[in-house]
C-alpha cells in the first residue's frame, strides 16, 4: 500500500476553474502526491476527516501590508494567523522604502534581506514580498530582484506623484525619501525594466507591475472643496478622492504600459468609474496584458453603513451603486481576483477626525468568508469561481502557480476545508488579528473555513492556531516541480 503523510478523506474538492468533486487527497512531504476516488484510512499517518465540507485550495492574498504601523516582526507574527481564519495559506505583502514601514532608504540588496529576516521564523503562512523600487538606484535592481532575489512583482503608488498621505505637509520626495522625481519619467523606466525581467524570465512565472491608481492632482482640488465644506467620515474620504481620480489614473497608466509592454496590475479598483477605466484600458490595447483585483471591503461596505473613521482607506469605501458594479464584474469575469489590502491599524491610529487618521484596516481573516457569502450563497457564483478568485488566479498573477493555488499533483498541499452553512458574525475577536476594531463588525457571513492546511500539516482548527509558526518565503517566479 502506497503511504501518505496525510489523507482528506470523505471531502468534495473545488477545483479552481473546474468545479467540485468527491474525491480524497493524499499528501506526503508537504506537497500533493495523490487525487483518488478512494483512498484507505489506513494509508495516512495523520487522517483528514472532510465529510461534509468543500476542500478547496488555500487562499492567496495577494495584497497585504506587513509592518506598515507595526514592526514587520509584530504583523507577521499576528496578522498570519489571522489569515488562517479566512483560509488564506499564502500572503504577499506589499514593501517600499521611505516613511512607514522601516523608515528608511538605500538599495534593496541591503534592506531586503533585512526585511527578511524580520520575518524568518514567525509566519503562519507561507510569504513573498512585492517591491515598490522608489529611487533610479533601485529601479536597476530589478533585474536582480527578478532574477536571484525571488521578487516577481513590483509596485508604483501613482498618488505619491505631488501628494502624499499627510496632505501634503512635505512634498512627495521627502515621504518616499527619495533624491530622485517620483514622477512619471520614474513610472516609465520602471517600467522598461520590468518587461526586459519578465520577457527574459516570464516562462518561469509572470514578472509585473502593480499600480495604485489614483490622481495626485485631483485629489488635491476635492480634498480642499471637501475640507471647506467641513465633512467628515467615510463619506468625506470618499468625497475628497472621487472615483474620477481612478479612472484618470489607469488610463495614465496604461498608456505608459502600452508603450513599454509591461505587464499591469490595477489594484483595488473600488468604483463603477474605476472599472470603466479598466475596461477602456483593455478594449484600447487588447494586446496589453492588464490585470483587474478588487478588495473585500470594496465589495461588502458602503461610506454610509460606517461611523467615524475607522473605515478610512484608499482608495475610499464608496457607495452601494459601486460595490453593484463590481459585483457584476465579477460575475462577468471581469475581475481576476480578490484580495484584502490587510493592514493592521490600530483605533487610536484612526482617532475622531478622517483628515490626519491613518489609513487602512485588516481583513484577510474574511477571504474565503466573504467570497462565499456574498458571492456564492447570496449572487450564485460558482464555487470553482471562488477558488480561482481566492487562490489560483493570484498565484498565476504574481509567479508561484502552480506551486501555490493548484490542486495538482505536486503542488504544495495547501488546503482548506470550509463548511458552506456555517454562519458567523464577524467581531475583532473572531478575526485573531492584533487589530482592536474593523469595519466588518456586525455583518453576517455564510461559509467560514474549520481547517486551514499549509503543506499538509493543519495550521488552524476548530477556532484555535495548531503548532508553532511554520510559514516560508516563497521565491517567485516558481517554476513547477514535480513529485
Amino acid at each position: 500500500m502506497t503511504r501518505y503523510d496525510t489523507v482528506v478523506l470523505g471531502g468534495t474538492v473545488v477545483f479552481p476553474g473546474e468545479g467540485p468533486i468527491r474525491c480524497d487527497i493524499g499528501v506526503r512531504d508537504g506537497r500533493i502526491a495523490a487525487i483518488a476516488d478512494d483512498l484507505e484510512s489506513s494509508a495516512g499517518d495523520d487522517v483528514v476527516d472532510a465529510r461534509g465540507l468543500h476542500v478547496f485550495p488555500g487562499g492567496v492574498d495577494g495584497h497585504m501590508h506587513f509592518g506598515i504601523y507595526r514592526s514587520i516582526a509584530e504583523d507577521v507574527a499576528s496578522e498570519t494567523e489571522s489569515s488562517l481564519v479566512g483560509g488564506a495559506t499564502t500572503a504577499l505583502s506589499y514593501f517600499r522604502t521611505g516613511h512607514h514601514y522601516l523608515n528608511k532608504t538605500g538599495p534593496y540588496r541591503e534592506i531586503l534581506p533585512e526585511v527578511l529576516a524580520a520575518s524568518d521564523g514567525l509566519a503562519r503562512i507561507d510569504y513573498g514580498y512585492h517591491l515598490a523600487p522608489m529611487t533610479s538606484g533601485q529601479i536597476d535592481e530589478i533585474e536582480w530582484l527578478a532574477g536571484e532575489a525571488g521578487i516577481a512583482s513590483f509596485k508604483y503608488f501613482m498618488f505619491y506623484k505631488g501628494l502624499n498621505l499627510a496632505g501634503d505637509s512635505e512634498d512627495s520626495d521627502a515621504f518616499t525619501m527619495s533624491d530622485d522625481k517620483y514622477d512619471f519619467g520614474h513610472l516609465f523606466s520602471m517600467m522598461e525594466q520590468i518587461a526586459a525581467a519578465d520577457a527574459r524570465r516570464g516562462g518561469e512565472g509572470r514578472i509585473s507591475l502593480s499600480l495604485h491608481c489614483e490622481n495626485a492632482e485631483l485629489i488635491k482640488l476635492f480634498m480642499a472643496r471637501t475640507q471647506a465644506a467641513s465633512l467628515q467620515g467615510a463619506r468625506a474620504w470618499h468625497e475628497a478622492r472621487p472615483p474620477l481620480t481612478e479612472r484618470l489614473s489607469v488610463h495614465e497608466a496604461a498608456i505608459l504600459a502600452d508603450a513599454t509592454r509591461c505587464r499591469v496590475n490595477l489594484l483595488h479598483l473600488s468604483s463603477a468609474e474605476a472599472l470603466r477605466g479598466a475596461l477602456e484600458a483593455r478594449s484600447l490595447y487588447p494586446s496589453l496584458d492588464v490585470r483587474c483585483e478588487t478588495t473585500l471591503h470594496h465589495l461588502v461596505l458602503t461610506h454610509d453603513m460606517l461611523d467615524g473613521t475607522g473605515g478610512k482607506v484608499n482608495p475610499p469605501i464608496r457607495t452601494r451603486d459601486d460595490v453593484d458594479a463590481l459585483w457584476d464584474a465579477v460575475m462577468r469575469g471581469d475581475i481576476d481576483w480578490v484580495a484584502s489590502d490587510h493592514a493592521c491599524c490600530m483605533e487610536s491610529q484612526k482617532g475622531d477626525d478622517v483628515w490626519p487618521a491613518l489609513p487602512g484596516f485588516g481583513g484577510t481573516a474574511l477571504l474565503y468568508p466573504v467570497m462565499l457569502s456574498e458571492g456564492h450563497h447570496r449572487r450564485g457564483l460558482p464555487l470553482e469561481r471562488v477558488a480561482d478568485l481566492v487562490s489560483a488566479a493570484p498565484a498565476r498573477a504574481f509567479g508561484c502557480h502552480p506551486q501555490k493555488g493548484s490542486l495538482t499533483i505536486g503542488a504544495d498541499a495547501d488546503l482548506v476545508l470550509i463548511d458552506l452553512d456555517r454562519e458567523q458574525v464577524v467581531t475583532p475577536e473572531l478575526l485573531h488579528s492584533a487589530q482592536d476594531h474593523t469595519p466588518f463588525e456586525g455583518v453576517r457571513l455564510k461559509g467560514w473555513p474549520v481547517r486551514t492546511i499549509l503543506r499538509g500539516a493543519t495550521a488552524f482548527a476548530d477556532g484555535e492556531v495548531v503548532g508553532e509558526p511554520a510559514g516560508r518565503f516563497v521565491a517567485r517566479p516558481c517554476p513547477a516541480r514535480a513529485l
